[in-house]
């Protein structure tokens, strides 16, 4: 006599929601199998009958249905697995992360195949652990944390003018692009070619070198200019009497600079003093008005950004037979960019900066006290 079938009861609920798998088209295949199990089931339907409709073995049909037994529709998804089980002791996967940083001497840093050879283990084991903690030694970005005792006042006096310019006043970030060499190379590169890189030859000739003074307008992003022969106090006294000719008259002209000697040179003091004594008799506020940046921070002037621009586009990948060559492609492309100004907007808020800042600061002196 053969056994009575054991009915596999389900809620109305749990019969539209299996049905309702089996018709979504984005259901896996899997589930909607799994699916028709528990309802050939539901219907009376043997295991033997359930697993002969559905092509697969009877004791897949009864671990299924004693997943949903135990566990409802939830049962008929998969089970966390546990995974392959790491071959890598926990001591040696650690020293392989933290020692990434801290080559012995006197290597400055590690390979993956330097560490895989010192670890006993595969480079590419090596890879996998520096890949999944975002650990790059052969990265470096340099850096330099100012040590201005006065940095906070400075830092917001500079911010203080992006981010609110004053009324009647034009800010101006100055700074000199000093040993610009005009290199030529001893060939040509060569011809260009579908699926080729630029070319050029290792070796060059030097013909001197020039200085680009630059006052960036901030709002306006209009650069003043003058190509010297060095960056003495002479130089730049000149440059900012250049400046006080072509601005606007009537406004005081506030010139973020660095700390660099000539700009604090006692003539240049002296003439300013004497340039803004003129300007309040004649327009009632002074001419001039400085605001250093913190030592070691340049960052800060956005003047920089061009100086980093006309290197790409002009100095670095040229080949000039004379500094007049050099003064003339910059002269060019000067002359292409003010007819389409192109501003360099402030965007970074002032507190998260000295929150980073700071935070650089508490990594360094716990490096420094290790």
């Amino acid at each position: 006599m053969a056994r009575p079938i054991r009915q596999l009861d389900i809620s109305p609920t749990q019969t539209q929601e299996l049905k309702g798998f089996i018709a979504r088209p984005t259901t896996p295949q899997r589930m909607v199998k799994r699916a028709q199990i528990v309802l050939y089931r539901a219907e009376g339907k043997s295991q033997t009958e359930t697993a002969t409709k559905l092509d697969i073995s009877r004791v897949s049909v009864a671990q299924w249905e004693s997943r949903f037994r135990a566990h409802g529709i939830e049962g008929l998804n998969e089970a966390r697995r546990s995974g392959r089980k790491p071959t890598l002791e926990p001591k040696l996967r650690e020293e392989i992360i933290t020692q990434a940083t801290r080559p012995p001497p006197p290597r400055k840093r590690w390979t993956l195949r330097g560490m895989a050879k010192a670890k006993g283990v595969s480079p590419s084991t090596v890879h996998a652990l520096w890949k999944a903690n975002d650990i790059k030694p052969h990265l470096v970005r340099t850096f330099k944390l100012s040590r201005d005792p006065a940095f906070e006042q400075k830092f917001w006096d500079v911010i203080g003018l992006y981010l609110a310019p004053p009324d009647r006043a034009v800010v101006l970030c100055c700074d000199e692009k000093s040993q610009c060499q005009a290199l030529e190379r001893t060939q040509p590169g060569l011809p260009l070619g579908v699926g080729e890189i630029r070319t050029k030859t290792h070796d060059y000739t030097r013909h001197g070198t020039i200085t680009l003074f630059a006052a960036l307008d901030y709002l306006a992003g209009k650069i003043f200019r003058q190509v010297a022969s060095g960056h003495t106090h002479v130089e730049w006294l000149r440059f900012l009497k250049h400046v006080d000719r072509e601005a606007p008259a009537g406004l005081t002209l506030h010139l973020i600079i660095d700390n660099y000697a000539t700009h604090k040179h006692p003539k240049v003091k002296e003439w300013i003093r004497w340039r803004n004594r003129r300007h309040v008799k004649q327009h009632g506020c002074d001419r001039i008005t400085l605001h250093f940046t913190p030592t070691s921070s340049s960052w800060m002037n956005l003047v920089e950004r061009f100086f980093r621009d006309l290197t790409e586009d002009v100095i670095k990948d040229g080949s000039f037979t004379h500094v007049k060559e050099l003064v003339a492609d910059i002269e060019s492309y000067l002359q292409e960019r003010d007819l389409e100004p192109k501003r360099y907007i402030w965007k970074a808020e002032g507190a998260a900066i000295l929150a980073k800042i700071q935070r650089a600061r508490e990594s360094l002196e716990s490096a420094c006290n290790a």
